[in-house]
Order: structure tokens, then C-alpha cells, then sequence
């Protein structure tokens, strides 16, 4: 029996040439990731996650809150978090090359994209020195949240954000996300 053991490596090239069917396609390290639109409950926990960031974001001057169809490039790689914390361009508006890094990504997890979360895009944002991750597990009402150096946390009560430049934290509890 054979088995095939190359996969394809793509190109950010060959992921823009694709058809805008509704499906997010992300390209990470070579490999490609469809994602079908998201359902009501992964939309309802980031609608509530962005109403508690946004006015925390502005008032203490951190950038602004993105959504899906902003995108993170790294190392030939381009991922569509759910939800990033960044400074808006200064620059050329038009190269995702140049978007400022992001201080906080949020991935909500689905049954389609809990393994990448955990795994692939993880282990992205933290070669691309991302300094906050929230994984949100809406099985578990639960988010894990990855800060390096320190070890993974899960939380389920209450999270806090003090991210640099902060004059004071962000205070969540993460059972709001989940009501």
C-alpha cells in the first residue's frame, strides 16, 4: 500500500488567487487552512469580548480593536485572527507587509479550528513575538491565555489584561463571554 507522503506547500500567491467563496483561507508555513463562516455562538462570545476591549483599548491609548479580514503576515505566513489588538498604520495602508504587530490576538475556538489554535497558529504568533494570546474555549467556558515567557493559563473566573503602556488593567469575567 502507498501512501502519500507530500503535501503542498503554498504560496501567499496561490491563497490570494482563490476564490472569495465565503471560507477564510489562511496560509501558515506553507500550509493552508479553510475555515467555513463562522456560526452565531463564535460571533455572539467576539461581539461581547470587542464591546468590553474597545473602550479599555481607547482610553488607555493602545490602538485599536480588528476584526476578521485584518490580517497578521509573518514569515511568509498570513493568518485572519478573530479578534487583534494593534496601533493602526502609519504607513502604506495598503501593504498588510507594514501593519503594526499585533499586542493582543483572540481565537475563539470551533470544532474546525480548535487544533490549529492550539497548535499551528499558536506556536505562529509566538515565533512573531506576539505578546498576549487568548485561546476561548466556549465548550469549556474557558480561556487560556499564553503570555511568554510564563506557562499557559486557563482561566474560567476572571481574566486580567495589563498589557505595556497600560495606566491600569482590564478587568473580565470571562463568564460575560459565555452568557
Amino acid at each position: 500500500m502507498h501512501v502519500a507522503t507530500n503535501t503542498k506547500v503554498w504560496t501567499l500567491e496561490e491563497v490570494h488567487s482563490l476564490p472569495d467563496d465565503g471560507n477564510k483561507y489562511e496560509l501558515v508555513r506553507g500550509e493552508l487552512f479553510v475555515t467555513p463562516p463562522p456560526g452565531g455562538t463564535h460571533e455572539t462570545i467576539l461581539a461581547r469580548l470587542s464591546r468590553i476591549l474597545a473602550p479599555y483599548v481607547e482610553s488607555q491609548s493602545l490602538g485599536l480593536v480588528f476584526h476578521p479580514r485584518s490580517v497578521m503576515r509573518f514569515g511568509g505566513s498570513e493568518v485572519e485572527p478573530d479578534l487583534m489588538v494593534r496601533q493602526p498604520w502609519t504607513g502604506d495602508e495598503r501593504s498588510w507587509d507594514n501593519a503594526p504587530s499585533p499586542i493582543l490576538i483572540v481565537e475563539v475556538f470551533s470544532a474546525s479550528t480548535r487544533r490549529r489554535d492550539q497548535d499551528q497558529k499558536q506556536r505562529l504568533y509566538m515565533d512573531a513575538m506576539i505578546p498576549e494570546y487568548w485561546m476561548v474555549d466556549p465548550e469549556r467556558c474557558a480561556v487560556t491565555i499564553v503570555r511568554p515567557p510564563a506557562t499557559d493559563r486557563t482561566v474560567t473566573d476572571d481574566l486580567t489584561w495589563s498589557p505595556p503602556g497600560s495606566s491600569a488593567p482590564l478587568e473580565i469575567r470571562v463568564a460575560d463571554l459565555f452568557v
